[in-house]
């Protein structure tokens, strides 16, 4: 355990160090800048940090999901968008891919992807599929050697600039025929809709299906595979809820820094005991939060994290970071409030995460769950039930 953790702090040290060199000094700006950053991708792709937790075989670095953790939250630390870059590098739909894919799918889009080059997005939510991801109507249906795929996904995260997309796809009637196929952009009959803004800035667009043609060895997961691409999707969580632990942190840092050296009154912000209550309150909440994305994180050491364990520690991330930013923001007054701070992107980015990758509710049902060992069905009765 020693031998790791010193590895481990090596590579946190290491990773510092290339932060502050390359990433800290753009971070405002590439906050406030919806296109995807291909300098940085590409920049991180040579560093190595592009796929940390893929297997050295597929071109990764076969390094634990608590490395890749411990370095996306301390790019975060420097500039949240470079962590972005690192999500879908290492947490995402490329962390399912790389789980799940074929060799010759491995080898074909891998190489561009780790070096930052490529970047893969997930097609799932669907206008009447959110949450209810099960209700997805995207379908394939064969034809010859492949299939046709049609429909329609929103909400997609980087889906205004991915070359690749995982896209869940329905095979026939029931959630046992959902599965999962990969588009590449361009692709005859696949279209994008015009960009739109998320609150935090960041950009999605519609992504339209019209009778685009899939081969065979484009399948990712054939009927059957529903459930293991959600457990796949648990490592996202991991990723999420340790950016929004992150960027909680660097409100929090920013904040006391500011409230340490501001001066009210005569005397500085941070001898005013209001303050000091909220700065203890979010230092228990960031702390909390803390170890327990540790516990799901450590537990997952020989394979995906578990659902129960990673709902409990985004749900407390979510919470926690959120506070952290908005109390932050609150604390600095209008220089919090104004863009000349990362605290209010901080805050606006915190916030969407509480919906994103699993909203708050969906994973306190998650969590009940396993509080009381049964499925609690959140469908409405199909009408021969009611009867």
């Amino acid at each position: 355990m020693t031998a790791m953790m010193t590895e481990r702090e090596a590579l946190v040290d290491s990773v510092r160090a290339f932060a502050q060199r390359h990433l800290a000094s753009g971070a405002l700006e590439r906050a406030h800048d919806p296109a995807y950053s291909w300098d940085i991708a590409r920049l991180l792709g040579a560093q190595d940090l592009l796929g940390l937790t893929i297997a050295e075989k597929d071109g990764g670095q076969g390094a634990t999901l608590a490395d890749a953790v411990a370095v996306i939250k301390e790019v975060a630390q420097f500039c949240p968008k470079s962590a972005d870059i690192l999500q879908a590098g290492n947490f995402g739909a490329i962390r399912t891919f790389a789980e799940f894919g074929t060799e010759e799918q491995k080898a074909k889009y891998l190489p561009d992807l780790l070096s930052g080059n490529a970047l893969i997005s997930l097609g799932m939510s669907e206008p009447e599929a959110g949450s209810a991801a099960t209700e997805l109507q995207t379908s394939v249906t064969e034809d010859g050697d492949g299939y046709r795929l049609n429909g329609t996904k929103i909400w997609g995260t980087h889906s205004v600039d991915a070359t690749l997309f995982l896209v869940y796809v329905r095979f026939g009637p029931g959630t046992r025929n959902i599965g999962s196929v990969l588009v590449e952009r361009g692709a005859e009959g696949f279209t994008l809709g015009q960009p739109s803004n998320y609150m935090s800035g960041e950009q999605w667009c519609q992504l339209y299906f019209d009778d685009v043609w899939v081969p065979r060895e484009n399948v990712l997961l054939g009927p059957g595979g529903f459930k293991k691409q959600m457990s796949g999707f648990n490592v996202e969580r991991i990723g999420n809820a340790s950016r929004a632990l992150a960027l909680g942190r660097l409100a929090f840092d920013t904040a006391r820094a500011h409230v340490s050296e501001r001066t009210q009154f005569g005397r500085t912000l941070n001898e005013f005991q209001g303050l000091q209550w909220k700065f203890a309150e979010v230092a228990v909440a960031l702390d909390g939060a803390e170890l327990l994305l540790d516990r799901a994180v450590t537990n997952a050491a020989a394979g995906l994290p578990s659902a129960y364990e990673t709902s409990v520690a985004k749900l407390a991330a979510n919470e926690a970071g959120f506070l952290a930013a908005n109390e932050a923001m609150q604390a600095m007054g209008a220089l919090g409030y104004s863009q000349e701070s990362l605290v209010e992107y901080c805050m606006r980015r915190t916030r969407g995460w509480m919906i994103a990758g699993g909203s708050l509710e969906m994973l306190k049902n998650r969590i009940a769950e396993e509080v009381f060992d049964r499925k609690f069905s959140q469908r409405a009765p199909r009408p021969e039930a009611a009867r």
